[in-house]
């Protein structure tokens, strides 16, 4: 044999032995395990991972995942994400190497989901296209656009009064039980055909308040363009603590897109006292009323990443509803200071005006919106005029006509029109008012259409109106979405319109 062939022959021999010996040799991985220290309410001590980091994940026994909060030299304090009631102290811990993440994708949407990602709905295993982290830096200043664009909430006091822009935070508070919930979700049923998704995060909420806000969005139609991130309210604190930050990874996905997206956080009280409870067990310093220093920053973090990014970013949009709970009409509260200064204004729900059944119980003296007329179209500045200062005055007009003071007709005149802009706007809950039927009524009202309709008939000459909308020509109507105000020639046509509908509601003046 050619001692050239016997080569070859030996080359392959030795590169086969090598391949089966590759093949077959294991592979040595190591990992770092630490051991439970002591197991509390929600957190959990450990010890013996000298390698691991702030916030990232461990994980335990059974599945139980958990995020390192307190990194001390000789022990880790961890904010434990699920069924912690099977843990025992010298049980392993292990660490994973990275921080908690969330699945994003579209194929979230008509999804409920926790905030680690797995499904409520009862329909099969998660469809995801790549996971996020929950925390996630906010956009830099220049990389966002200013607030131009109007979200459309389809409630007239708040389109008329306190407009609400893409990329706006907009804080909704007001004690409970006064409809809080109510103008965050049906926000969202307006945005069925207006190129907005949603996403609503309940946090810490009963699970038939959580049961029935889903049965509106099925009942609507609104589950299509929506996902659902819910922790109850016998969920362990950390998962409160996480679903707001891991609801907006998920926003900020489809932002990043290039999409619209609106983030309805229900509530946030609910998430600062999983945070403060969490602080107190991991022996944090507790401030005031018991809140740890940094509860200020766990929601301006959160809130930061609301914006409008730039043209060359996509152009997307985030805005965040974020809803807290007052105490006795106390807005003046810890929590509540520190999120109106964090947001872009802030829409109050008055008790009293809901014990009077004033619906949506907004209080417009004490609510505002900091972006203003710029996140409102032409045609609306062009309606409203000085609704708000009308409504203002007759508050205060009213006030004063309760001690039975005799009038002038002016004073008198002023009164009768403010009890008109009140029923006007008053609305039903989960009945959204399109663009040309806000325009329609807001015009009937500034001109003094209604102030010779009976009290008693405002609702149904508002429906009649608001079915004369339609006979609004397409031209004008294709104003309304541009920043081209309306002309004297187009508001006579509207008034001309409303005119005929509310003709066989109005009484003579002297019956007002």
């Amino acid at each position: 044999m050619a001692a050239k062939e016997l080569k070859g022959i030996l080359e392959a021999a030795f590169t086969g032995i090598n391949l089966a010996r590759e093949k077959f040799t294991p592979r040595l991985t190591t990992s770092e395990v630490g051991a439970i220290t002591s197991v509390s309410t929600g957190i959990a001590r450990i010890s013996g991972l000298p390698g691991a980091g702030f916030e990232e994940l461990v994980q335990f026994p059974g599945g139980v995942f958990g995020i390192a909060f307190n990194v001390d030299e000789d022990e880790i304090g961890v904010v434990l994400l699920g069924g912690y009631w099977h843990l025992r102290a010298g049980d392993p811990v292990e660490r994973t190497g990275r921080v908690m993440d969330v699945a994003v994708g579209d194929r979230l949407l008509g999804r409920i989901i926790d905030p680690l990602g797995r499904p409520l709905d009862g329909k099969g295993p998660l469809d995801y296209s790549g996971r996020l982290p929950i925390e996630r830096p906010a956009a830099p200043i220049m990389d966002r656009s200013p607030v131009t664009v109007p979200l459309q909430t389809g409630i007239k006091v708040i389109d008329a009064l306190i407009p609400v822009g893409r990329g706006q935070r907009e804080l909704i508070l007001g004690d409970r039980q006064t409809g809080k919930t109510a103008i965050a979700i049906d926000t969202i049923l307006n945005q069925r055909g207006q190129d907005v998704l949603c996403v609503y995060c309940a946090i810490g909420q009963r699970a038939s308040a959580v049961a029935k806000a889903v049965a509106t969005l099925r009942e609507k139609d609104a589950m299509d363009y929506t996902v659902v991130v819910v922790t109850e309210g016998n969920d362990p604190p950390g998962l409160a603590y996480i679903a707001p930050y891991a609801a907006t990874s998920i926003a900020e996905y489809f932002m990043e897109k290039g999409r619209d997206v609106l983030i309805v956080y229900d509530d946030l009280t609910h998430h600062a006292r999983a945070y403060r409870e969490l602080s107190l067990l991991l022996r944090r310093p507790p401030g005031r009323e018991a809140f740890p220093g940094d509860i200020f920053y766990i929601h301006s973090r959160l809130l930061e990443r609301a914006t409008h990014l730039r043209g060359e970013l996509g152009g997307g949009s985030l805005t965040a509803l974020p809803i807290i709970e007052t105490e006795a009409q106390n807005i003046s509260a810890y929590i509540p200071t520190n999120l109106i200064s964090i947001t872009d204004g802030q829409i109050y729900l008055s008790p009293t005006l809901f014990e009077l059944g004033i619906l949506p119980a907004v209080d417009v003296s004490k609510s505002v919106s900091r972006v203003g007329g710029k996140a409102q179209r032409a045609a609306y500045r062009t309606v409203t005029g000085d609704l708000k200062l009308a409504y203002a005055q007759f508050e205060e007009l009213e006030t004063f006509a309760r001690f039975g003071a005799r009038l002038d007709d002016s004073t008198r005149k002023g009164i009768e029109h403010g009890r008109r802009i009140r029923a006007c706007l008053k609305q039903p809950e989960s009945d959204p008012v399109s663009v040309p039927e806000q325009i329609i009524i807001l015009l009937a009202l500034t001109t003094g259409l209604f102030d010779y309709v009976p009290l008693d008939r405002m609702a149904d000459a508002e429906s009649s109106l608001r079915d004369a909308a339609a006979d609004i020509s397409a031209e004008i109507r294709g104003r309304f979405d541009t920043e081209e105000e309306l002309s004297d020639k187009d508001r006579e046509a509207i008034i001309q319109i409303a005119g005929r509908a509310l003709a066989r509601f109005q009484a003579m003046p002297a019956e007002v």
